[in-house]
This record gives C-alpha cells, sequence and structure tokens, in this order.
C-alpha cells in the first residue's frame, strides 16, 4: 500500500514536516510494510520555505537585510533541491511579526528587505522564483521591494520618496529604467489567495490596513496615497492598476510584482502542489493524508488540504484530514475532497497544553485511524455476508 502524507503545519506546534513524521509513526505501526511518502506543504503563507525545501531536499539561505521599520535584520529564504527556484516569504523580510505591536505603523513600513531577498537569489543565477506575500507590515504598494531592485520612485522635485505608505502620498514619478536586468529572464510566481483591488471599499488600505497597525486616519490617507500610486502608474507605464485582482494583497504588493515583476498572480497551494511534484506522486497512491491545525469553514477558501484532496480526488484517492481542532463548519470540506476529519485531541485541555503534547495526539490519533482502516480491511465481503445472515 502507497499512502502519500501531505500536511500543512499546526501553527504554533508543529511544522508540517513534524506533523508528517507523526502521521508516518502512527501509521507505521499498523502498516509497517506499506510505502509512505512524505510531503510536508504550506498555502504559500508562512511555512512555504521550510516546507518546498524538505519536500525537495534544498537548503536554506541567511543573510541580513532592511526590515520593516528600516533596521537591520536577519532573514532567509529557500532554494530547492535542484538548484534552480528560490523560495522566497514576504514575512521573512517585511513581515508583520517583526514588528513590535507599539512600533506598528503601516505609513512607515517598508517592503524594501524583500528587494534584498530576491536581489540575493538572481545574485546566485536563480531565475525561478517563488514568492509567497502574506503576514506582511507593509502597505507600501511594493515600492519598497522595486526600490532594492533599481526602480525609482520620485517626487515633484524628482527626489526618491521615503520609505512606506507615506512614500506614495508623494509619489509623482516613477522611473524604471534602472530595474534589475535580470528580472526579465525570471519566471516569477506569487503565492496570492485574495482578489482584494489596490483600492477602494475592498482594498489593501480598507480590508488590511488596520490589522498593521493603522488607525481610520491613517486608512483615509493610504487609500488616498495608493490612488496616487495607481494614478501615477497609469500616467507613466500606461498600465491600469486600480481594481486588478489580487494587486491589493501584502499592501499592494500584488501590483507591484504583477506590474513591474510581471509576475503571475496564483494560489499558493497550486504553486507547492506545482513545486513538490504532488500528482507524480498519486501514481498507484491507495490514501492521501493531509491536514492542518484547524479544519473549519474557512479551509475551503484556497486552504492546503483543500487543494491536496481536490487533487487525489480527480484519482479517486481517499483523502484523510487531521486537524488539532474542527470548527465550525468543518462538514463543508465533505464536498471538496475531504472524505473523513478528524480532531487530534483526546479530552478537553488547556489551549498551552494541547500545544505541548500536539506530537503525541497526533500520534495516538494517526494510529487509531490506521486501526480502524485495519478492521475494515478484515471486515470481508464473505465476513459481512456471515453476519448479516
Amino acid at each position: 500500500m502507497k499512502i502519500v502524507i501531505a500536511p500543512d503545519s499546526f501553527k504554533e506546534s508543529l511544522t508540517s514536516q513534524e506533523v508528517a513524521t507523526a502521521i508516518e509513526s502512527g501509521f507505521k505501526t499498523v502498516f509497517p510494510h506499506a510505502e509512505f511518502i512524505k510531503l510536508p506543504i504550506a498555502d504559500g503563507g508562512e511555512g512555504t520555505v521550510d516546507s518546498l525545501v524538505a519536500a525537495t531536499q534544498g537548503h536554506i539561505e541567511h543573510l541580513i537585510v532592511t526590515g520593516p521599520i528600516g533596521e537591520q535584520i536577519d532573514s532567509f529564504y529557500g532554494i530547492t533541491g535542484d538548484g534552480q527556484c528560490a523560495i522566497i516569504e514576504m514575512a521573512a523580510a517585511s513581515g508583520l511579526m517583526l514588528v513590535p505591536t507599539a512600533q506598528r505603523n503601516p505609513m512607515e513600513a517598508t517592503s524594501y528587505g524583500t528587494g534584498e531577498l530576491i536581489t540575493s537569489a538572481l545574485d546566485k543565477g536563480i531565475r525561478h522564483l517563488i514568492l509567497g506575500i502574506g503576514g506582511s507590515a507593509t502597505v507600501d504598494g511594493g515600492i519598497g521591494m522595486l526600490q532594492a531592485l533599481g526602480v525609482r520612485f520620485m517626487d515633484s522635485h524628482l527626489k526618491d520618496v521615503p520609505f512606506g505608505g507615506h512614500g506614495l502620498e508623494r509619489l509623482a514619478h516613477i522611473d524604471i529604467s534602472e530595474l534589475d536586468p535580470r528580472i526579465h529572464e525570471c519566471k516569477i510566481d506569487i503565492a496570492c489567495d485574495v482578489n482584494n483591488p489596490l483600492i477602494g471599499e475592498f482594498g489593501a488600505a480598507q480590508v488590511f490596513g488596520p490589522q498593521k497597525g493603522a488607525t481610520p486616519e491613517m486608512v483615509e490617507r493610504l487609500d488616498r496615497a495608493l490612488t496616487n500610486y495607481a494614478d501615477v502608474i497609469k500616467h507613466e507605464l500606461n498600465i491600469e492598476s486600480h481594481y486588478i485582482h489580487g494587486g491589493g494583497a501584502a499592501g499592494g504588493m500584488g501590483v507591484a510584482a504583477k506590474v513591474f515583476l510581471k509576475g503571475r498572480l496564483r494560489s499558493g497551494i497550486d504553486i507547492v502542489i506545482e513545486a513538490i511534484g504532488l500528482e507524480k506522486e498519486l501514481n498507484n497512491c491507495q490514501l492521501v493524508i493531509t491536514g492542518e491545525g484547524c479544519i473549519d469553514g474557512q479551509t475551503t477558501g484556497g486552504k492546503a488540504p483543500i487543494g491536496i484532496a481536490k487533487l487525489a480526488q480527480r484519482y479517486n484517492i481517499p483523502v484523510i484530514g487531521f486537524a488539532g481542532i474542527l470548527s465550525e463548519g468543518a462538514e463543508v470540506v465533505h464536498q471538496h475532497g475531504l472524505d473523513a476529519i478528524f480532531s487530534i485531541l483526546p479530552r478537553l485541555s488547556k489551549l498551552d497544553d494541547a500545544l505541548y503534547s500536539a506530537g503525541d495526539n497526533l500520534y495516538n490519533c494517526a494510529r487509531n485511524v490506521a486501526e480502524a482502516l485495519q478492521i475494515g480491511q478484515k471486515l470481508t465481503p464473505s465476513y459481512m455476508s456471515s453476519k448479516e445472515q
């Protein structure tokens, strides 16, 4: 029997690699001779680097970059095992979690460090980039990232605008002549699972600004600043960017990546599935196991387990999902390819205890599910027939 194990991480508890290992250990106790293929995954957000590095036997590159509030920070990105692709998480250089709560201010936060990660990958000869743009601290339209790559954003006096959303307020001219020419040689996949446009009621400032520390007054200023940004792009580059689907992702990084880098905005889980070669591993597979920290009604909105399940469904392979908890609306996932779902919690417990015991609980739950599957195998048609008489 061939079993593919492709889980996301259990946030604040287990990495996707640790989840896959615990599931394998539980199942191996019952099915010691099965073939297990472990493919830890992520949906394009936090953990994408680790999952793709693990799945492709790649490695991590560490370097110092400019953080969201202008300080020098330790950061990283991944390189796949074949050395051909760099996996970059915007959160690793320009992430909200890098900024203390009291200092969060999207008027000033910059994505410059993300551009420095890209430059490092280019310096190593890599021309395929996967850029995950979740978890950012910025609403700067991605201009910080572009400034690091050589684009100039200037005010009416042809002086470079400052970092952050504040710079977009003063923007009047864009000079792309010094954009790193190696960008034109690249294939760039942007992991983006939101359709929000750059501006307006559902735009970057209105929807995501408050999450990044914006006050109501800042939200209004940022929306006007992003509108100015799109107006200047239209005037200087003759490209319409006000309402690009996904353009508002990561504080407008979606627009920067699509307009200036010519990247493709794609579902994060689709990018990851392609990168790890999951479809190839489904050949001759009898069971797929996936999971994440919480399975609920929102899991169907582009989360990793659904991406895995939909692909397995094409090949009529049953899918089991494990989760720390099953929350409101979890039953809807059965309509999207997850055949059975299980919470790993054996009893009521405090959150800290549940997080601490997650590895053991997952192992035990996986073993019990495997035992149930083994019982099912013993219930042959002849056995069932004799019981029914």
